[in-house]
């Protein structure tokens, strides 16, 4: 097949090229070749001629077919005809949709102010963007959020990099290049930190698992930091078993271990950093021997593996979410950043890049159409004085606000590619409280979910990633590295719209200058432009185009404009630490801090000794997603929670057997895993648990009550700059059921 095609016949069958970066759940710009006849999906297969991943694919992939065409999908626009959360809906026109939309936001853009409409999104994909359009250009609220406590996830790390480097860096692992591991450029790193990720099963961010296992095959050592022993943790030269929310410490400890012996890279350190004596006297503290008290790493591991990491030249660390999702997530970030700052791995074949090729498709970042608010709207962005970092309305804040009104209340959600009460919401049940505050709650989605049912007054239905043109999209501005991508219409399912056609229709209904392009196509052609392409010449390509990707940047004026020489931040030079977060009287150098519930600062650990972490990876399950589909449930059936043998003999559980996990907040049913990989003190739980198969209506909400373990999670733990939330370090005990639940 010719590379320049993206749809061709094939066996009777029409062949599309595309890739599922929108829903349902992906974080990845996979090669798909989609087989369909008659307006119906055949079969997915991985397409090989694509760079990014000849051919890979994940079980979610492969069981789209059934996604798509699945009895429950939501087919036609539903009107709530009994009280929220009765199920019972009729079937309106799309016209009657917008009609109802464009009557309920004028009367509280009228009666509270537009800032009272709030839109609400989950893992960002393709839908960041439009919602802020929407947001800001539509309802002209400056109220664009996430319900996910502190915003824990992807968006510290580009915060972080912005202020530090400029851009995204990643582990380079051959992705910048159409030839891949081939390419005479590159070479592997000799260390590679997998530092809060288990990327064979998670494969996030756009960075695969299958190129780590690359790179081991060509000989690359790992560093694995995480509390459970994973499959690549047991591949791993050196596992730090680290007890959770204590990633700065190990990382402040490794600095210390490095500075101490003079391992850092001199010449890097002196030409090209910023604040390496502040960090060298912050670090001083944070002796192997009082990591290994806080963190239960010992110590001969962490300097075996500060040693390594320093002496491997080229090294690189790829980072997970996991580290976010802390309370004290920026310094983790913070301390973890500066190992490959003062190593010099910054930009260098093997190391940690900086994701800007030489030529890169830029659209709309979640701040699109910001610039139709006026100041005095902007600074009514709730969070906006306490958080300046945080660029969005501040997700625990606006729960407060929807609950008690304060500093004013909330009175439309538009809830689009999220599922909050099952998934993203720490302390869930208290956002619930807030439901009967709203007035109106518009919900996009796939299926109905436990959010749809209690929340909805509107449910829309949304095209999946097989019914829609589109673009992959770069909504991150500086983090998605990938070349862009053509999401390519395959079939029409019912009367599902896209969301790029919502956001145009009811844009052009609300303020029609704002939205002036005749048709999606218009309007992807405007977000391509500083591209010099069109949609249609981008679909043509077919393959994605890879650009000349060059390495040291930094030496060649290629960050900063002009051509000067340095990084992209305020003083030119790679920050070791952060001044802007002096903003939020926050510290700018990497600390430790104990998390709000721990053994060591919660007086309640004496009822509840056990660590829980949550929200592990599955290989079938996208957050919340998927439940429905029994292939993918079939890899995962019920909610697990990971203990370890002797924690399970004390407490008289057995694998298999149903057990709560509980703590000072909530508690949750969830299927007991008993196995040597988690340590005895902690348990490991599983997330974003619901059960379409159970019943709609309230009270059961399809389950979300049962197994939803963020009822043991703490909401309004936002860390000192507002980013980053404890999802991932609390306190609880656990205990079998006896209460004999079905």
């Amino acid at each position: 097949m010719k590379k320049s095609k993206w749809r061709w016949e094939e066996d009777g069958m029409t062949v599309t090229r595309t890739t599922p970066w929108t829903g349902p759940g992906c974080h990845n710009a996979c090669g798909l070749l989609v087989y369909s006849k008659d307006n119906k999906i055949i079969k997915v297969e991985g397409d090989a001629e694509t760079p990014f991943s000849r051919g890979r694919l994940c079980p979610r992939c492969l069981a789209l077919r059934k996604v798509v065409h699945h009895p429950d999908r939501l087919t036609h626009p539903l009107k709530r005809a009994g009280r929220r959360g009765e199920g019972k809906w009729d079937r309106i026109s799309w016209d009657q949709a917008y009609d109802m939309i464009l009557e309920n936001v004028r009367t509280i853009q009228k009666e509270y102010g537009p800032e009272a409409i709030s839109t609400w999104h989950g893992t960002g994909r393709n839908v960041w963007h439009l919602g802020a359009k929407l947001s800001y250009s539509g309802f002209g609220s400056p109220n664009l959020t996430s319900l996910l406590s502190g915003m824990a996830c992807y968006g510290p790390k580009i915060v972080l990099s912005s202020m530090t480097t400029g851009f995204l860096p990643l582990p380079d692992v051959s992705q910048m290049f159409a030839d891949r591991y081939e390419n005479p450029d590159w070479t592997h790193p000799k260390c590679l930190i997998i530092w809060g990720n288990n990327p064979v099963v998670s494969q996030a961010d756009s960075v695969r698992g299958d190129w780590f296992v690359e790179c081991m095959k060509r000989g690359t050592e790992l560093i694995v930091v995480d509390p459970r022993l994973t499959w690549i943790a047991s591949r791993a030269k050196i596992w730090l078993q680290l007890r959770p929310g204590t990633d700065a410490a190990v990382g402040l400890g490794m600095l210390h271990v490095i500075i101490e012996e003079e391992l850092y890279d001199k010449d890097f350190v002196e030409n090209w950093t910023e604040g390496f004596d502040k960090l060298k006297e912050r670090v001083k503290t944070y002796t192997p021997q009082v990591v290994e008290e806080i963190s239960w790493v010992p110590k001969e591991k962490l300097i075996a593996a500060a040693r390594f990491y320093a002496r491997s030249k080229p090294a690189a660390i790829q980072w997970g979410v996991t580290v976010e999702q802390h309370k004290n997530g920026m310094s983790n970030l913070l301390a973890i950043q500066d190992l490959w700052g003062i190593t010099g791995n910054v930009d260098v074949p093997g190391g940690n890049i900086i994701s800007k090729p030489n030529k890169f498709y830029r659209v709309p970042d979640f701040m699109w159409g910001w610039k139709d608010l006026d100041r005095e709207m902007r600074k009514k962005r709730i969070g906006f004085a306490e958080y300046p970092t945080v660029t969005i309305a501040h997700p625990d804040l606006i729960t407060d606000a929807i609950v008690t009104g304060k500093p004013y209340p909330i009175k439309m959600a538009w809830i689009q590619g999220t599922n909050p009460l099952a998934c993203i919401a720490a302390n869930p049940r208290y956002l619930y409280r807030g439901i009967e505050n709203l007035d109106f709650v518009v919900v996009l989605d796939l299926f109905m979910t436990p959010s749809a049912m209690a929340m909805g007054d509107l449910i829309l239905p949304v095209s999946s990633a097989l019914e829609r043109d589109t673009i992959r999209a770069e909504s991150w501005g500086n983090a998605w590295w990938g070349p862009a991508r053509a999401i390519n219409k395959i079939i029409q399912v019912g009367e599902c719209k896209s969301d790029e056609e919502i956001l145009l229709e009811v844009g052009k209904r609300l303020n029609p200058e704002a939205f002036p392009w005749k048709d999606v196509e218009e309007m992807l052609d405007f977000l391509l432009k500083p591209s010099g392409e069109t949609f249609a010449q981008l679909r043509e390509k077919g393959i994605p185009e890879y650009y000349p990707f060059e390495y040291r940047k930094y030496e060649k004026g290629l960050l900063v404009g002009g051509g000067q020489k340095g990084f992209n931040t305020a003083t030119g030079k790679f920050m070791l630490y952060a001044p802007e977060f002096e903003k939020s009287g926050a510290d700018s150098l990497p600390y430790y801090e104990e998390p709000p519930l721990s053994p060591v600062s919660s007086p309640e650990a004496k009822e509840y000794p056990l660590v829980l972490t949550t929200g592990y990876r599955t290989w079938g399950l996208f957050h919340s997603e998927h439940r429905q589909i029994p292939e993918l449930r079939e890899i995962q059936y019920y909610p697990e929670v990971e203990i370890h043998p002797d924690t399970a003999g004390k407490n008289n559980i057995k694998d298999g057997d149903w057990v709560w996990i509980e703590n000072n907040i909530g508690r949750c049913r969830q299927k007991a895993k008993v196995t040597p990989t988690i340590h005895p003190q902690v348990i490991n739980a599983g997330h974003g648990w619901w059960y379409p198969e159970k019943p709609g209506p309230e009270p059961d909400l399809f389950g979300v009550w049962e197994s939803n373990v963020n009822q043991c999670i703490p909401g309004g733990q936002q860390g000192p700059t507002g980013w980053c939330a404890p999802y991932k370090s609390s306190i609880c005990k656990i205990y079998k059921d006896t209460e004999g639940l079905e």
